[in-house]
């Protein structure tokens, strides 16, 4: 998948309401992920954006939340769910909190389309997390070449849940019909 904007932001945990220094990844499909040090091997937390995301405000806009430390109220970013709870994040200057702010507008709403040379049409790409994206220079100046790779393991489930009910269904006729030949003694 395509990165976005990655970097250490402030983190206001959800239980204790304490600020969290974490490593912060926003991924072209909507995922942010928080993981505690730059090495991405611990997750801590991740959220998708183009699900659960409402609304995304920054600096003075997101209310009487004290910011971590030493920084001031413009470092702040607000991150309303849909479940009604509020993340809150804190970066370490205004012009970040602004560049993070639209980053996460961007990719909340901002479908991924690709080009067909022989329709002359752009057809939008569904991105989800099954899926990988890799963005690459095109031949001419300011083209780009999206490659979609979709996960072979990507339905899977659905196939298996389908056979089960199938089977369950089979099953059930069978030991009914087991049952006839005492009915009729």
């Amino acid at each position: 998948m395509a990165l976005m904007r990655s970097g250490w932001i402030w983190r206001q945990t959800s239980v204790l309401k304490r600020w969290k220094l974490n490593w912060c990844d926003l991924w072209i499909d909507g995922s942010l992920c928080f993981y505690k040090s730059d090495n991405r091997r611990d997750l801590e937390h991740r959220i998708s954006l183009k699900t659960s995301c409402v609304d995304v405000r920054s600096g003075l806009e997101c209310g009487d939340v004290s910011p971590p430390e030493s920084n001031p109220k413009e470092n702040r970013i607000a991150i309303q769910l849909r479940d009604g709870s509020i993340l809150n994040l804190c970066t370490n200057s205004e012009d970040e909190s602004i560049a993070w702010k639209l980053s996460l507008l961007e990719t909340r709403r901002n479908p991924v389309f690709t080009y067909d040379p022989y329709d002359d049409s752009y057809q939008e790409i569904p991105i989800n997390r099954y899926q990988t994206v890799y963005i690459t220079p095109g031949a001419g100046p300011g083209t780009h070449q999206v490659i979609v790779q979709r996960d072979p393991y990507d339905g899977v489930m659905e196939n298996l849940a389908l056979g089960l009910l199938a089977g369950v269904a089979a099953g059930t006729a069978m030991r009914s019909f087991l049952w006839m030949p005492l009915f009729f003694c």
